[in-house]
């Protein structure tokens, strides 16, 4: 009768994950910087886009616009990197700094808008 049940590998000592295979390496500081750094730049180039190309009463309109395209190039530029391991923080610092840029470039145009 135990001749009938097939045999099923023992469970891994550390659990599944540990079964899953070797743990991938960190990723490099300058592959970090680069997912992140290359979101910034998107950033900063949209909010001086929107400032010289759309009219004053428009700014708000395309500056959440440009938020929203970097939080999807966000996603996509931490997910590029496959690696799990940091992922949120990542993400985090990506999005704070966009915010940041563009909020500044906001605040800035608000008072040259205002100064017309």
């Amino acid at each position: 009768m135990s001749d009938d049940i097939p045999d099923t590998p023992a469970p891994h000592a550390l659990g599944p994950a540990a079964a899953a295979g070797a743990v991938q390496p960190p990723l490099p500081r300058w592959a970090t910087a680069l997912s992140i750094g290359s979101v910034w730049v998107v950033a900063l180039v949209l909010g001086v886009l929107i400032g010289s190309l759309s009219r004053p009463a428009a700014y708000a309109s395309w500056l959440s616009l440009a938020l929203a395209v970097c939080a999807l190039l966000g996603f996509v530029s931490q997910l590029a990197t496959q690696q799990k391991d940091g992922f949120v923080t990542r993400l985090a610092a990506t999005l704070t700094g966009s915010f940041v840029i563009l909020g500044a470039i906001g605040a800035v145009l608000a008072l040259v808008a205002g100064l017309r």
